[in-house]
């Protein structure tokens, strides 16, 4: 199983807290897994997984699309996260 966690302004966009997907061969990285979600879901998560500021974490470190996931891992999408 994967854990995708979705935070703040993506998960009230999405209407998703967050989802566990069954590990597949085919999730060899974070982009195959975006657009496994891409793909099961409504076009609006096309357009906001896809923007280009969202963060993406597993495992609690961020991460690139390029970055290969196993079973068991944790996936957050966040947007940019500003302090002061």
């Amino acid at each position: 199983m994967i854990k995708v966690l979705f935070f703040a302004r993506i998960r009230e966009q999405l209407g998703c807290d967050g989802l566990e997907i069954g590990f597949r061969e085919n999730m060899a990285n974070l982009a195959a897994l975006q657009a496994s979600l891409i793909a099961a879901h409504e076009p609006r998560w096309e357009q906001v997984l896809n923007a280009p500021n969202v963060i993406r974490a597993v495992n609690q470190q961020l991460a690139d699309l390029d970055h290969p996931l196993s079973d068991g891992d944790e996936v957050a999408f966040f947007p940019p996260v500003t302090g002061g």
